[in-house]
């Protein structure tokens, strides 16, 4: 069973054909669709859209990008929401959290003090109930992981990693998968190829980011990219049995165990 462990179903652009697109993925394989949040306001809909559909799960957390409007009573209100969730087996991880140091707005020394802050916040709270996380890595992997050094093992899923292959160890010694969709499909992408042809198969785990990162087949530097959806996660699994000369079956078949490890709540959710 392929499992999308990072996908924004909640998305205005699925906002027209949003069952077509569940049920789209499911006849490609997909079995299993993980939705993270991203700031209070979205909370109660990735739930909601979990449960409207076999395979749905969900994260709950606040995005760095959503930190510069974020007030520190959403942390009060996302701790309630996360006590509240324990006991829901679709509930898996928190996320989308992280650092982001790409956007230039999020690279004020206030923007930074603040996004530090949320993320180290929200990590305690992962500690404090026992949750895994889903990072957000961009530009930040030093300072996410020195912040994941100081707390007992937390473990969860680094989002699109693109770190070198010294990080990729780091963060797979604190106990985290590393997810891989979109921008590995690009021939250009030397790197990311790299580590998806060379890191261990146990610690790699697939994604979309959809609506976003569109994989190769789907745009590119002479047009833009269509819209990405999660019944593209087959041929990206594809692309990583390629990269590793290995069949697909064994790509579907692992990174959905690595899946169900770093995030042991999934196996409940289905």
């Amino acid at each position: 069973m392929l499992i999308d462990t990072h996908c924004h179903l909640d998305a205005i652009e699925f906002q027209s054909d949003r069952l077509a697109v569940i049920a789209r993925a499911g006849t490609q394989g997909v079995g299993m669709i993980v939705i993270p949040a991203v700031s209070r306001a979205n909370f109660d809909v990735v739930r909601d859209l979990a449960h409207s559909f076999q395979g749905g799960a969900y994260a709950l957390g606040i995005h760095p990008i959503c930190v510069p409007l974020a007030q520190t009573s959403d942390l009060d209100a996302l701790e309630l929401q996360i006590q509240a969730a324990l006991n829901d087996p679709r509930f898996v991880a928190i996320g989308e959290i992280g650092l982001d140091f790409f956007l230039p707005e999020l690279k004020t020394p206030l923007m930074r003090e603040k996004q530090e802050a949320f993320y180290a916040a929200q990590l305690d709270l992962a500690a404090r109930y026992g949750l895994p996380v889903l990072l957000h890595v961009r530009r930040s992997q030093d300072l996410l992981l020195k912040h994941l050094r100081r707390r007992a093992q937390i473990g969860g899923i680094a989002h699109a990693f693109n770190g070198s292959f010294q990080q990729a160890g780091q963060f797979i010694d604190q106990g985290f998968a590393l997810g891989f969709g979109g921008a590995m499909t690009f021939s250009r992408a030397l790197q990311i190829r790299r580590l998806a042809e060379q890191l261990p198969l146990e610690a790699l785990v697939l994604e979309t980011d959809a609506p976003d990162i569109a994989p190769a087949w789907l745009g590119g530097p002479r047009q833009p990219a269509q819209r990405n959806e999660p019944a593209q996660v087959g041929r990206i699994a594809q692309t990583l049995a390629d990269l590793r000369g290995v069949n697909r079956e064994s790509i579907v078949l692992a990174t959905a165990q690595n899946a169900r490890r770093v995030l042991p709540r999934l196996a409940r959710s289905i």
